[in-house]
């Protein structure tokens, strides 16, 4: 795991606590500064060594390795071998049990320790202003700091951890945030595309057509039809150029700008494809923002890119209402419908009828177009409602919410 050490520095680690052991407790056995009655023999430096052993296993087995230690010095001292202290020999164990987390046993063996010394020394009659006013004070003191400081290190390593795994949630969130905007703008590009080509191919396909029927009887309608198309060809060509050269750039925000102040091209090329358009607005015209000034337009293109190619409709209205805190856009014709009555569908709601192909305007499937405007709409939080009336043609009603700039 991160942040834990290498074997090779725990291992260089551990045999320096443990000759830092070994070397402690020779020294104290060698002073006998208490003039102990079994006296520095070769059995007393054997305990110092069982009392270094154990530092190899501290940090496998703290437990254990306490209990072992505690238990040395009891018998230890049961022998009266010369004093050695509780905190040097003990303090190495009681940081380890304490830095795995078993902090009980820390504290509860110092206490041990300190009760079972403390008791023996006044059964023995050693000065009590001594040993209860300095040297029990010192030791308690030594324990205390090494177990308060196994638990720190502990706390910092738990804190650090957790810092980690917060670290990695916010990355893993980043990146599930960046994979859902990609996949946002994707299907956004191809909406985008999808209106585009619709539109252009329509009014294409219209030109071509009656420049096909007049090419023989009228010319100059030939000519006038063939060069709309052609106009209609280097308008389509521009915008794929700008889109594809946003993505190359890596922001497909500065692709071609669209919005309701180029309505009255868009609605010049339908007009000049065979249809007669009326506009209207009422209400107090105010700016939209740029995703929602963007959405308006594309529902008016593609309303009538449904017109040119299903409706076979000669006349067309666009109602544009800027009412409060929502623009309606009413697109309505006088084709013929989908023969079906009268159906809505929400920018919130699944409506496979209205998108399934069900002959709108006449025959053609128009259900990529109603899903891309529902799937805009909604985005906004606007709606969609489409109709046919029963003395014919089609109708289609947007919402789209308004965002007014001072």
């Amino acid at each position: 795991m991160r942040g834990e050490p290498p074997a090779g520095r725990e291992l260089a680690v551990d045999t320096g606590l443990a000759m830092l052991v070994l070397v402690v407790v020779g020294t104290a056995i060698t002073a006998d500064v208490g003039n102990a009655s079994a006296g520095p023999g070769v059995a007393a430096y054997a305990f110092g060594a069982l009392l270094a052993v154990p530092m190899f296993a501290r940090r496998r087995w703290p437990v254990a390795t306490l209990l072992l230690t505690a238990t040395t010095l009891i018998v230890y001292y049961g022998l009266s071998y010369p004093p050695i202290g509780l905190a040097a020999p003990a303090a190495a164990a009681l940081y380890s049990a304490a830095e795995q987390g078993e902090l009980r046993w820390s504290v509860g063996t110092a206490g041990a320790l300190l009760v079972i010394s403390t008791t023996q020394r006044i059964l023995e009659g050693d000065d009590l202003a001594y040993l209860l006013g300095f040297e029990t004070g010192t030791t308690t003191g030594l324990m205390a700091a090494a177990i308060a400081l196994g638990d720190s290190v502990r706390a910092r390593r738990g804190w650090r951890a957790e810092l980690d795994r917060q670290s990695h949630a916010a990355r893993l969130e980043r990146e599930r945030e960046s994979a859902r905007r990609v996949e946002q703008e994707r299907l956004r590009i191809a909406r985008d595309l999808h209106d585009l080509m619709a539109h252009t191919v329509s009014v294409i396909s219209l030109h071509t057509d009656v420049a096909r029927e007049s090419l023989r009887d009228a010319p100059e309608v030939a000519e006038r039809s063939l060069a709309a198309a052609r106009s209609a060809c280097s308008d389509v060509s521009r915008e794929l150029r700008l889109t594809l050269g946003a993505l190359r750039a890596g922001d497909p925000d500065d692709g071609p700008a669209l919005g309701l102040d180029r309505l009255d091209g868009l609605v010049a090329t339908a007009a000049a494809a065979g249809l007669d358009i009326d506009v209207r607005t009422s209400g107090r015209p105010v700016r939209l923002s740029a995703i929602s000034d963007a959405t308006a337009y594309r529902v008016v293109q593609e309303s009538l890119s449904n017109v040119l190619r299903h409706a076979d409709a000669r006349t067309v209205r666009v109602d544009l209402d800027y009412g409060a805190g929502e623009l309606l856009l009413r697109v309505s014709d006088d084709g013929r419908g989908t023969g079906t009555g009268t159906g809505t569908a929400t920018a919130t709601a699944t409506d496979a009828d209205a998108d399934a192909g069900t002959g709108a305007h006449g025959g053609g499937s128009r259900g990529w177009g109603l899903t891309g405007m529902r799937e805009r709409l909604a985005l906004l939080g606007g709606g969609l409602r489409t109709s046919s009336p029963a003395h014919g043609g089609f109708v289609v009603e947007a919402s789209v919410p308004l965002e007014e700039h001072s």
